[in-house]
């Protein structure tokens, strides 16, 4: 079994291939500068590290790991415009050195480029892996769809909330291992395992970044801290404060949400403070649990010797060991 920055130099050498494309310079500059930003690489390696439970030649899985990173910046690059973000990863976002319509058409670009590289799948599994990628794109449309009324939406329950992060961040996680278990040829019950690891490694690792933004050190975070409270994100930890507020602590919490001018830092203060006051911290860290204990159960019960899945033990359990 490879190590990990041995799995990511191989997805990294995949991904490198594309670099062969450079006309027309405005399609594909962007889309090089978007993938060479790095990035932990998480589903890719995910993919290469399920398949590696079964075959140790990765020829046949390595072009599926590089569509599914592909992708995902894809889908990074169009939230950027959405969002209207200025900085993805610390440099400025491609509708910024570019401009909007250069945008629109290097991520459409992208995401065809990534049916080019699954369709390079062994034969013999190809229809299975278009149809788990297909659906997981779709899955995540959803979810974006879902974010975006979110936004405008006073009434967001927790149930909606997850759905909607099951959708748009935890199914990629998921059928990226699905993906690698079929091109391996596991048994479909592994498949449904290690798909029910990493969608519950997926909602614990969305619901950590929720804690994170509040709680979390921004030395090792690598952000700052208090965005999502600043802007009234609906995220888990303000859905459950709004669920659980009474009395004044209520009053305080509708209006930060509502008030237009506010200094920054007295805002992220006031509403951590209401958090703490109504253990929205401990609720949050109940539920993150919740989801890791379902993905380590499923893993357990994967049908193979247990020194073959400690890598992916040892990779959940860093997932959520970031600052807490």
């Amino acid at each position: 079994m490879k190590t990990v920055p041995e799995l990511k130099a191989l997805i990294n050498g995949q991904i490198a291939t594309l670099k062969s494309k450079k006309e027309p310079k405005n399609l594909y500059e962007p889309i090089h500068y978007v993938l060479s930003m790095g990035g932990k690489r998480i589903r890719p390696l995910l993919m290469l590290m399920t398949y590696e439970l079964y075959k140790d030649s990765y020829s046949e899985v390595l072009p599926a790991a590089a569509a599914i990173e592909v992708y995902h910046n894809f889908t990074l690059l169009h939230d950027d415009l959405m969002d209207k973000s200025d900085l993805r990863r610390n440099k400025p976002t491609v509708h910024n050195v570019w401009n909007e319509n250069t945008a629109i058409l290097s991520g459409d670009t992208m995401l065809i480029l990534s049916y080019h590289l699954l369709a390079k799948v062994p034969a013999e599994h190809l229809s299975k892996v278009l149809n788990e990628f297909n659906k997981a794109t779709l899955e995540i449309c959803e979810g974006q769809e879902y974010d975006i009324q979110f936004e405008t939406r006073d009434n967001v329950k927790a149930e909606e909330y997850l759905d909607m992060i099951r959708l748009k961040t935890a199914v990629l996680l998921a059928s990226s291992m699905r993906i690698g278990a079929v091109v391996a040829g596991a048994s479909s019950k592994d498949a449904d395992l290690l798909y029910k690891f990493g969608l519950n490694v997926g909602l614990a690792f969305q619901l950590q970044d929720d804690y994170l933004d509040v709680y979390g050190d921004p030395k090792v975070f690598g952000k700052n801290t208090g965005d999502d409270i600043a802007t009234n994100k609906k995220t888990y930890m303000l859905i459950k404060a709004c669920e659980k507020a009474t009395g004044e602590n209520k009053r305080l919490l509708n209006e930060w949400i509502h008030t237009a001018f506010f200094e920054r830092q007295d805002k992220i203060k006031a509403v951590t403070a209401i958090y703490n006051e109504l253990g929205i911290d401990k609720i949050c860290k109940e539920k993150m649990d919740e989801y890791y204990n379902v993905a380590i159960e499923a893993l357990s019960n994967v049908s193979v010797d247990s020194k073959l899945k400690e890598p992916l033990f040892k990779i959940a359990a860093e997932l959520m060991n970031r600052n807490i």
